[in-house]
């Protein structure tokens, strides 16, 4: 039976271990990083080696292929795209500009991955931006403006679909008043609750429709101020389902990050037991690879309904895209030649 976990994979080929581990675990999908990538050819045969492990066809395959400081498949097998802010400030000037650049933007990057395996991208980030946004989160932010959030946001979500991967929102319920990288420490949020629905929840809400979410390692004071939101009943439970409507295939953001204490085990146990659906491991190391494993369960009952039917919302690409003239559009548009 698939567990409820994504894993990551140490290096560009997968070692008999990993195969042995993928068959046995059964994670519900693979989450790839720049260390697992090569050539395109090379990809290819990683994402199929995951799928023949693990026994299934249609077994997720997720980067964070945002654009920007945070692109995976790097020049010069892949070409290089713009940080998402780019978009929410062609569209200050621009707004037809920056709705039709930020889709085609995550149109072509879908389609790149398509070709190679990967089925699920982790964009767009619908994080707010601050003045004091910390620099992990930074260009990644389409904007300061909810509504400019809201209308990108839903731009790349439909690029992407179009383009053969499904997106993922993320941080819910918002990253983007962290003053700290939640990779090295966790970040505390003391803004209210009634100021974060105001501003921050606004995109997510919009955007709920959208199957598949990833929550954010944050402390919001004003909600619940013991416990970071990845892990906390009261954020998953009142906030991201009831508050904000989200009812798809929620995971984790990486519990490799460093803002989460305790062993892997124990961190892994907390989010299952807050409501999360998938635990998201990503660094490839073995030993904490088994205590993910063993601390979820099976996928069942309205999680496992949950990751099934985001997958249901898989397309190939729309027939006809031609690639090189769609580039040719994005350079007019951003002046990003991609190299």
């Amino acid at each position: 039976m698939t567990k409820a976990f994504v894993s990551g994979c140490a290096g560009p080929i997968l070692t008999d271990d990993e195969i042995a581990f993928f068959r046995e675990a059964d994670p519900w999908g693979l989450i790839l990083f720049a260390r697992n990538v090569e050539t395109p050819d090379q990809l290819k045969s990683l994402t199929a080696s995951f799928r023949e492990a693990v026994g299934r066809e249609n077994a997720p395959v997720l980067v964070d292929q945002e654009g920007g400081r945070v692109q995976r498949l790097k020049p010069p097998n892949w070409v290089k795209y713009p940080a998402p802010k780019l978009y929410g400030d062609l569209y200050a000037s621009n707004p037809e500009a920056g709705v039709r650049a930020a889709r085609l933007g995550a149109q072509l990057i879908a389609n790149d991955l398509f070709e190679v395996g990967i089925t699920i991208d982790c964009l767009p980030c619908l994080d707010i931006r601050f003045s004091d946004t910390v620099d992990a989160i930074g260009d990644r932010a389409i904007s300061g403006d909810p509504d400019v959030v809201i209308r990108l946001g839903q731009a790349m979500i439909e690029g992407a679909v179009a383009g053969g991967v499904l997106p993922v929102i993320k941080h819910i319920p918002g990253h983007g008043r962290a003053k700290v990288d939640s990779h090295f420490e966790l970040p505390r949020v003391d803004a209210p609750l009634s100021e974060m629905k105001d501003v921050d929840f606004r995109p997510f809400k919009a955007l709920s429709h959208v199957s598949l979410g990833m929550t954010a390692h944050i402390v919001y004071e004003g909600i619940d101020p013991e416990t970071a939101g990845t892990q906390s009943a009261t954020i998953v439970q009142e906030v991201i389902r009831k508050e904000i409507g989200f009812d798809g295939c929620l995971m984790s953001d990486d519990i490799s990050m460093k803002a989460l204490g305790e062993t892997y085990f124990e961190r892994s146990r907390k989010i299952i037991e807050a409501g999360c659906d998938i635990v998201l491991h990503c660094n490839g190391d073995m030993n904490e690879m088994a205590a993910v494993a063993e601390a979820v369960p099976e996928l069942a009952g309205v999680s496992a309904i949950r990751c099934a039917d985001a997958l249901k919302g898989w397309k190939a690409p729309e027939p006809g895209f031609d690639k090189s003239v769609a580039w040719d559009e994005f350079r007019a548009l951003t002046g990003v030649h991609g190299v």
